[in-house]
């Protein structure tokens, strides 16, 4: 499993389901094209913590359990995740991604933007066997993914307030694509519209949850934990949640000199190695990561929260553990 569930016979139930999504999506990615098949399996045999279609099999055990459509749908989720890796590595420049060389190293950009499309492709071919109105869902949670990444780049407006900002570009990044796991495994097993409503809200809420943890991970923890190079939004100037924190104490009256300075740096050339290494040795040990991680905690407790008026169950109580676990990592 992604997850310990907590629950024997929960894993025992879902663990061969999600070697069979694993069966599926790793044919799903397979191309006749020589190149095509390279690069499209490039992240998949890199591995990865399947978390999506994780969710997608667990919410299904609020419904009528895993159905041939459940299957498909959290192969759908995992194409769809993988296809935008692709895309955001190339924008960060990232160098690697799950321990191994990211594709645009391996290939150059004009490739690994191709092969994230070639992905979406494939996702948009399977979901267009679950139906019309899983394509309406499957668009829109597109677009979001699209929107969430175009406010990323060009920043808040003059005047908005950019913690709120991002959140919202989290919820659209990472939220969307968590929701609609959620809400694919608890439709496509016959949950009634309660239900699904309950869970698509927990997944939102859960993947910003995520997102946050995965902002103290980008700091504190090393390449080999988070599979992803420490310090590349910095390097790339992407403002995570602990930069805006910053930016808002040293706005502030509270900011120390060290704050002053610590953002200096930042704003500052973070080309070398050393320059960067200065700036995370100064950020592991500050306050505003500390309150990254709370966030984090924060939104996970508000996704329990959200599926508290579901009856008592084991799938429910594997639920809030899986919310738990995906901000254990912030610490």
């Amino acid at each position: 499993m992604a997850l310990p569930l907590g629950n024997a016979s929960l894993e025992e139930a879902i663990s061969p389901r999600l070697a069979l999504v694993e069966e599926r999506l790793r044919n799903a990615v397979a191309q006749s094209d020589r190149l095509a098949d390279a690069t499209s399996r490039h992240l998949v045999d890199a591995g990865g913590k399947r978390l999506r279609p994780a969710l997608v099999l667990l919410a299904a055990q609020l419904g009528e359990g895993t159905r041939p459509e459940v299957v498909d749908a959290a192969v759908v989720v995992e194409l769809t995740h993988l296809a935008t890796l692709y895309h955001d590595d190339v924008m960060d420049d990232a160098p690697t991604r799950r321990g191994a060389p990211s594709a645009h190293e391996v290939w150059g950009n004009s490739v690994a933007i191709l092969t994230g499309d070639l992905l979406f492709a494939r996702a948009s071919r399977v979901v267009a066997g679950l139906g019309p109105e899983a394509v309406r869902i499957q668009a829109e949670t597109f677009e979001r993914l699209c929107i969430g990444q175009l406010h990323e780049t060009v920043g808040p407006d003059a005047g908005e307030d950019a913690v709120e900002h991002y959140l919202t570009v989290l919820a659209d990044k990472t939220g969307s694509l968590v929701a609609t796991s959620a809400r694919f495994g608890a439709m496509f097993s016959g949950c009634d519209r309660t239900t699904v409503a309950a869970v698509t809200q927990f997944g939102e809420l859960a993947g910003v949850a995520f997102q946050l943890a995965d902002d103290v991970l980008d700091i504190r923890s090393d390449s080999d934990v988070s599979g992803k190079t420490p310090g590349t939004d910095l390097r790339e100037g992407v403002s995570t949640m602990p930069i805006l924190l910053l930016r808002k104490r040293v706005a502030g009256a509270a900011a120390s000199d060290a704050d002053i300075a610590l953002l200096g740096l930042i704003d500052g050339d973070l080309s070398s190695d050393d320059a960067l290494a200065a700036v995370l040795a100064g950020l592991r040990t500050h306050a505003v990561v500390d309150e990254t991680a709370a966030l984090a905690h924060e939104w996970a407790a508000r996704a329990k929260d959200s599926i508290s008026g579901l009856p008592e169950s084991d799938v429910k109580d594997a639920l809030v553990g899986f919310a738990d676990a995906l901000v254990a990592r912030a610490t």
